[in-house]
């Protein structure tokens, strides 16, 4: 798999892998769900930090602040779909320009 496709892909896993991991444990704090609900928020969470290994950039700040613009976009999306919210256009604009710095964080060309 070309590394940009494997990098969007590993994003991609550790975006989802946060959100699942952490709607869990709001589901269990803020919704009254039991506890096992919190428990398996706290697993999936740590499945997230390890996803976050198998990219090959060996920078972990830049992993982190380019992950950062793929989230947002998952979140959104996470959030329309898991809860019927719908962002507005500057949600969605906004999101825009995170993937853009996303993309330029990691792939553009370096020295």
């Amino acid at each position: 798999m070309p590394e940009p496709y494997r990098a969007i892909l590993v994003f991609f896993l550790a975006g989802c892998a946060e959100l699942f991991g952490s709607w869990l444990v709001w589901q269990w704090q803020r919704v009254d769900r039991p506890f096992p609900f919190g428990l398996a928020g706290a697993a999936v969470l740590f499945t997230y930090g390890l996803i976050h290994t198998l990219q090959s950039e060996s920078e972990f700040g830049r992993i982190q602040a380019a992950y950062s613009g793929m989230f947002i976009v998952l979140a959104l999306a996470w959030g329309a779909i898991a809860d019927g919210w719908r962002p507005d256009r500057w949600d969605l604009a906004g999101a825009g320009l995170a993937l853009a710095g996303m993309a330029l964080m990691m792939f553009g060309p370096r020295g």
